[in-house]
């Protein structure tokens, strides 16, 4: 399966606001937990797990004291309160003493029975099913009741309470839990439907729990004709897998409002293993810097003890360290009043990245541009740049990052640890160890030894440097450093030696020296784009910057933070440290959400409120403009519509009905709805139907039923 460019500054904003939200995270800048913005929401929903938990055992008394101080509307409504007494029933009954069966008497006739009366329609029935209780043992294989005894029934009205809960509190999970969850889901389906095997699969099935909450349902009569949109009901009920009359109650339910239902009815009532998905983040912030790997967090990375320098001796040809590492070269222009660049909200909406598709040497790449301005670094580098001076500027470097590490967060991790699954990190690491196992095997059968890094936390360490060097555009003591610790690296990754040679002539354009740009571009950029054709392009619009001197060309088109990114997913992976799965996950999950949403033949409506699209913005106005033609869209706020061609483009179209093509027939966007209504069809089935009987939709029903 292909993958696809990934933001990872857009995702290092929602992972580090999902690690906040859930305060798995501790920062002594921020505000106190009292005074924190996330804290109302994240108490919410500590209260609602609590009173899931309690369910979940049968403990109905506590889940009961809790729904009284926290959320008394539950008790006072008789839906709630009779299915709550009724499983307060069978919990005393299970209990099998004298005493307990008192206990259940008791319930029956001073709770239990009068909610019966007035609870809803089947209720009073329900209640004397169960009475069949005193009758039937727990362990009766011929019980009526068998269901009733069930364990299973906990969780059904944990569900259903959790699912009230988060309504009426409006408890939000955390924008990247539910993405996480849309694009899984997502994932499933196309891969389902396409008859392939998903290479995350091992890591998708765990984490997304088959189970899901039951839903909160309005009461309100459900066959009252729905005053709703038929597109919004249509778009909800295939988004999240519902029914048409699905669909519709949780829109009641949401009096009409499409995005809260989707984002707060359905989304949520999806349970992630919170175990699993705290490692993965706590993996992924660990590689990325976000928070402090310490000792006891560098085996989640994959990384080995090392007890001697690195020294690494000549290589085999054909082995090259970033088979399947991407260059990522983010263009984004971020401009502040000190000149410094910054990690902030912009790059969720101007982190833009493309697939360059270049190979050299059997290296796969993706480029992604980001530029930020750089004006104020006074190092800047040039070729020249060599031994003692490259010495000091690294050695600064160093010094400068231990006090970067000192502000990184620490690692706090999930404050109800007991409700987590057991043996999910042990696996994790374990999968993270045997990678980086083969990959040390590997590295030692090709005859490299360890030589220059003391222990494990020094060379993550290193490797965190050098993503910060380039980060800074330092692209001179970059090559520098990455030599001296593996002088055949750049001779397997031309690439990456290219950009970032292309870093400096840009660098050396901005500060006026023509003279040392050109002898850049003449010793590196000119031999290496000779022996890769797809870098010849590059070169030349490369060149361009001279026709241009008084532009900032630095700040519009530098590769910093992406090239940053692929540099050490190249390197990390010679050392050992392989990248997080999360990394992974992300490329496959966005390419099949991509792929899906063609095979629709219509834009994600979901897409911006979850922040899907700021992970894979697109622009490339260095390398190639091919994809962001090909992906020109329009937005789909509202009621407007959009037209999709056969090729999958999709394009504004402001007249209405939407017209879809598909091959020589064009479809009614009305005519597309009534078929998706009346046959309960995805939207692509019910095109292609339609494309098969000139787009008459009557014709169509009328063949289905005959």
């Amino acid at each position: 399966m292909d993958s696809m460019p990934v933001n990872w500054e857009a995702l290092d904003t929602l992972i580090v606001d999902f690690a906040k939200s859930e305060n798995l995270i501790e920062d002594s800048v921020t505000c106190s937990p009292s005074s924190s913005p996330s804290s109302s929401s994240y108490h919410q929903r500590m209260v609602i797990r609590q009173i899931r938990r309690s369910l979940e055992v049968g403990d109905i008394d506590a889940a009961t004291d809790l729904l009284r101080v926290h959320a008394p509307f539950i008790l006072d409504d008789h839906r709630f309160l009779f299915r709550l007494q009724k499983q307060k029933f069978i919990e005393l009954l299970r209990r099998g003493t004298a005493e307990a069966r008192d206990s259940a008497i008791d319930c029956l006739r001073t709770v239990l029975a009068p909610c019966a009366l007035d609870a809803y329609p089947e209720a009073y029935e329900e209640f004397k099913h169960v009475l069949l209780a005193f009758i039937y043992d727990k362990d009766d294989p011929t019980s009526l009741v068998a269901h009733e005894w069930s364990e299973r029934r906990r969780f059904d009205i944990a569900g259903l309470i959790s699912s009230v809960l988060r309504a009426h509190m409006h408890a939000y999970d955390p924008l990247f839990a539910m993405a996480l969850r849309y694009l899984i889901s997502i994932h499933k389906g196309f891969c389902f439907r396409k008859g392939i095997s998903s290479p995350i699969s091992d890591l998708t099935l765990r984490l997304l729990l088959e189970e899901r909450d039951s839903p909160a349902t309005p009461q309100e009569s459900l066959y009252e004709v729905p005053p709703f949109d038929e597109v919004d009901i249509q778009a909800l009920a295939h988004a999240v897998e519902l029914t048409r009359q699905g669909a519709i109650d949780s829109l009641r339910f949401a009096k009409g409002d499409l995005l809260q239902a989707f984002q707060l009815n359905e989304l949520c009532r999806m349970r992630l293993d919170d175990s699993m998905l705290d490692e993965l983040v706590r993996e992924y912030c660990i590689y990325r810097g976000i928070v402090d790997s310490g000792l006891a967090s560098s085996s989640v990375s994959g990384i080995q003890p090392l007890s001697e320098p690195l020294k690494v001796n000549k290589l085999d040809p054909g082995f090259s360290s970033s088979r399947s590492c991407s260059l990522e070269v983010d263009c984004e222009t971020n401009k502040h009043s000190d000149g410094e660049s910054s990690i902030s909200n912009a790059h969720m909406n101007n982190s833009p990245e493309i697939n360059a598709d270049m190979m050299g040497k059997g290296t796969d790449v993706e480029i992604r541009y980001s530029c930020e301005p750089a004006g104020n670094h006074d190092d800047c580098s040039t070729s020249e740049t060599h031994g003692p001076e490259n010495s000091r500027v690294l050695q600064r470097h160093r010094s400068h990052g231990t006090g970067e590490r000192s502000k990184r967060k620490r690692w706090r991790g999930r404050y109800d640890k007991h409700d987590s699954v057991p043996d999910v990190q042990q696996e994790l690491t374990a999968t993270a160890a045997a990678t980086s196992t083969n990959l040390l095997e590997e590295r030692q059968g090709l005859g490299l030894s360890l030589d220059s890094i003391g222990n494990r936390e020094n060379m993550y360490e290193t490797l965190l440097v050098m993503k910060d060097l380039a980060s800074r555009g330092m692209a001179a003591e970059v090559v520098a450093e990455v030599n001296r610790i593996d002088p055949e690296f750049f001779g397997q990754n031309p690439v990456l030696l290219f950009h970032l040679k292309q870093i400096e002539f840009l660098k050396l354009v901005s500060t006026g020296d023509h003279s040392g740009a050109l002898r850049v571009a003449c010793s590196h950029l000119g031999p290496l784009a000779a022996n890769d054709s797809l870098l010849l392009k590059a070169l030349k619009e490369t060149l361009l910057a001279l026709l241009r001197p008084n532009e900032d060309a630095l700040g519009r088109c530098l590769p910093l933070h992406a090239l940053a990114t692929s540099l050490q997913v190249a390197i990390g992976r010679r050392l050992g440290i392989e990248e997080p799965q999360l990394m992974k996950m992300m490329r496959a999950m966005l390419y099949t959400h991509n792929e899906w949403f063609k095979i629709q033949m219509c834009k994600d409506r979901f897409e911006g409120l979850l922040k899907i699209d700021s992970l894979k913005e697109i622009n490339t106005p260095l390398l190639s403009d091919a994809a962001s033609k090909s992906n020109a869209d329009a937005s789909t706020n509202g009621s407007s519509q959009v037209t999709v061609s056969s090729s999958g483009r999709i394009v504004e179209d402001g007249s209405s009905p939407t017209q879809v093509s598909s091959g020589d027939v064009v479809c009614d966007e009305n005519a597309i709805l009534k078929v998706m209504e009346f046959l309960a069809l995805p939207r692509a089935d019910a095109i292609h139907l339609l494309a098969q009987y000139n787009g008459n939709a009557e014709t169509v029903i009328q063949q289905i039923f005959a």
